[in-house]
């Protein structure tokens, strides 16, 4: 997350330019010397280079600083001037907390733009690097095989980029290990990473240290926020606030905040209150008592139930919180928690992405501080009572954003048009974009939820609900990466409260997702453990799906002898439960695994069986499939002319059915029967009438095969 940008609304500018006379301020500030300093390691040769090597991966320049020195903010401006852009371009830039991405001009050293990512979340946990490189891959619009591991997705980062001509910010680096992984193995990308110290293991990394601004840039930053003549009438005691303030941008933002929403107060008077706070701080490292002194002097001004809403944006997920999670977080009103946001913005306490439907992002910087202030002063059972209702309020948004994409009479509008109308979504439009937005918090809530342990039932609904939202509005196939996420977080709470329904019910959701993505035998473990779960909780349908499931992951791997048992016991428990469609459904499946191994009477009396089946639910269409399926097994066999009788049975079905494209396939099936009993005459005829049933294009269209049908 950003650590501080120096202005929460205006553009950026380059560093250290004049803004005239009531101009908007710039974003970033002064770093002349720093940004030199970067500029010319860019273009110093490497150690390969003066080897006489070619340079295999991309040069890395560090800043290192401690939260709240403007790292952040001057590897987003190094960037953005290095692809001559402007970071604002990129619409989730404001606050800091989310990937975002600008796009290159075309031109230049880096024409492909800057990609940003941060590797520490708020609450100073490591983003691990498959989620990071989840970030980087969503920001270059390419897909994300679900439940792929850290090396394939870094692989697949590397190999992307190695195409691209981009610089790539690291934000908040805690180690090399978190760096290496994803560097481009392309010289002519750069990175840019910031930590707070160096980063070992790193080859040739060019480190920048940062200290604190040098102080006629301080001085000029307290006078943007509240004016020059503040400072005119008092230089030195403002001169001595930025000596007091470390240097610091962050602490000179909150306190020019304070000085700006305080118009009579001098600054002599904030330099005073800065002195007379008590050293509560003391076990805190010298360099962070700053930061920590002025946010406790902005902190201990506010109105009490302004101060504690602030104390407990520490729980908002990813850093990132809206009016209701606010307002959940506070049990107060959307309009009350939404104008106190914004005090807060001007406050320079957060940040915030602008859009109509803002969110606020609580600087990286702020986010340990404001936790330490919220554990000084609520008590536990509080803090847990307002965990619970964001995640209340959650659960009731996102099944709001679910609902409207139902129809009108459902059961689900119904239910919709009972909730209050700040919790609903006026369309489908609305909440789509509600989601996309807000899925970064979403996902993160769903992760500490989980991770708490003290709140499972809350979670469990927060992540079923989120499930299916993600469902609705993007589909399952889009959002596979983030639903296997989701299904882990379930299996990690079906495992710790011991819940063998949903245990299994999770591990056959990540054992489908296994299996889309050719991961068999992962998904084979997966099917066979749910099988376990699925008995332990006496839940049939459960034990049936993960029976015909193994007997599927078999089928594929080429077993189909362990596939045909399998097949058979899910067959056997169906027929005890009278389940006719499943019944047709997996006698189709033994018919094919019996056709794969070449046992073709077994094959023969299954697809019989399965038309019989289809016949009794009234599916002509399905009869059809399954007796021309049978003609195929009688050709195998080498029987043609029994296979052209069933064959012409099938196409009569279809008829019946009409089926227009199945009658069309199954004539060129005849066709190809009787080509190969030296009838060419009438092989023509059903060509001909195939070509007629689908308008000259029946050469182009084939039956699928008996395992995709079935």
């Amino acid at each position: 997350m950003t650590d501080q940008a120096v202005d929460t609304s205006g553009p950026a500018e380059a560093a250290g330019t004049e803004e005239p006379p009531g101009a908007a301020p710039p974003r970033f500030f002064g770093r002349e010397r720093e940004l030199k300093a970067l500029r010319a390691d860019i273009e110093r040769a490497g150690l390969d280079t003066l080897a006489g090597r070619k340079a295999p991966r991309a040069r890395v320049l560090l800043i290192a600083g401690r939260p709240g020195s403007g790292r952040s903010a001057l590897a987003e401006a190094l960037a953005g001037a290095l692809c001559g852009t402007d970071v604002r371009r990129a619409p989730e830039s404001g606050t800091g907390a989310l990937p975002w991405a600008v796009p290159g001009t075309g031109s230049g050293d880096y024409p492909d733009g800057i990609l940003r990512v941060g590797l520490t979340r708020p609450g100073g946990e490591r983003v691990p690097t498959e989620q990071t490189a989840q970030e980087i891959l969503g920001l270059l619009e390419l897909a994300v095989p679900p439940g792929a591991g850290q090396d394939e997705l870094s692989g697949m980062v590397r190999a992307a980029l190695a195409a691209r001509r981009v610089v790539l910010v690291l934000d908040d680096a805690a180690d090399a290990e978190q760096v290496d992984p994803l560097l481009p193995d392309d010289p002519d990308c750069l990175v840019v990473a910031t930590a707070t110290g160096p980063l070992t293991g790193v080859p040739d990394v060019r480190p920048c240290a940062l200290g604190g601004l040098e102080a006629g840039a301080c001085v000029r930053l307290l006078a943007r926020a509240i004016g020059q003549v503040r400072i005119t009438v008092d230089p030195r005691t403002a001169e001595a606030l930025a000596e007091a303030c470390g240097g610091q941008p962050a602490a000179l933002v909150l306190v020019g905040g304070w000085l700006a929403a305080h118009p009579m107060a001098t600054v002599a008077d904030v330099a005073r209150r800065l002195r007379e706070l008590p050293d509560s701080d003391e076990q805190q490292p010298a360099g962070a008592r700053p930061l920590a002194r002025a946010l406790r002097l902005v902190h201990d001004s506010l109105p009490q139930a302004a101060a504690r809403i602030l104390r407990l944006l520490a729980l908002a997920p990813a850093g990132l919180a809206d009016a209701h999670t606010a307002s959940a977080l506070a049990g107060c009103s959307i309009s009350a928690a939404e104008s106190t946001l914004e005090d807060f913005v001007r406050l320079g306490l957060l940040r915030t992405d602008g859009a109509a439907h803002p969110q606020y992002g609580v600087p990286g910087c702020l986010a340990p501080l404001l936790r330490a202030l919220m554990e000084d002063r609520d008590r536990p059972a509080e803090i847990q009572l307002a965990r619970a209702r964001m995640l209340e309020r959650t659960v009731r948004r996102l099944q709001s954003c679910r609902a409207v994409t139902e129809p009108e009479d459902s059961g689900a509008r119904r239910r919709l048009a009972g909730l209050p109308r700040s919790l609903r979504f006026p369309n489908a439009e609305e909440a789509g974009v509600w989601l996309r937005l807000r899925q970064p918090a979403l996902l993160a809530s769903a992760r500490l939820a989980v991770a708490d342990g003290e709140l499972d039932t809350l979670a469990r609904r927060l992540v079923a609900a989120l499930v299916r939202a993600l469902a609705a509005h993007r589909g399952t196939e889009d959002a596979a990466p983030e639903l296997y996420g989701l299904h882990s977080l379930v299996l990690d709470v079906a495992v710790r409260r011991d819940l063998p329904r949903e245990r299994a019910a999770a591990l056959l959701n990540l054992a489908d997702l296994d299996a889309r993505t050719g991961r068999t035998r992962d998904a084979l473990t997966r099917y066979r453990a749910a099988l376990d779960a699925g008995r332990a909780a006496r839940d049939l349908y459960a034990t049936g799906r993960a029976m015909e499931s193994v007997g599927g992951a078999y089928a594929e791997l080429g077993d189909f002898h362990r596939a045909a048992d399998w097949y058979g016991r899910a067959l056997a428990q169906r027929l005890t439960q009278g389940e006719r469609a499943d019944e047709a459904r997996l006698y189709g499946r033994l018919g094919a695994v019996h056709t794969y191994a070449g046992r073709y009477g077994e094959a023969l009396r299954n697809w019989r069986a399965a038309a019989a089946g289809h016949r009794r639910l009234g599916d002509l269409a399905a009869q059809a499939r399954a007796v021309s399926e049978a003609a195929r097994v009688q050709e195998y066999a080498g029987r043609p002319q029994e296979s052209l009788q069933t064959c012409r049975e099938a196409v009569e079905l279809a008829r019946r059915a009409d089926d227009v494209r199945l009658q069309a396939a199954l004539q060129l099936r005849l066709a190809d029967t009787l080509d190969r009993l030296g009838d060419p005459a009438a092989a023509g005829l059903h060509r001909g009438a195939a070509d007629r049933l689908l308008g000259g294009e029946g050469a182009a269209y084939e039956i699928r095969s008996p395992s995709a049908e079935n």
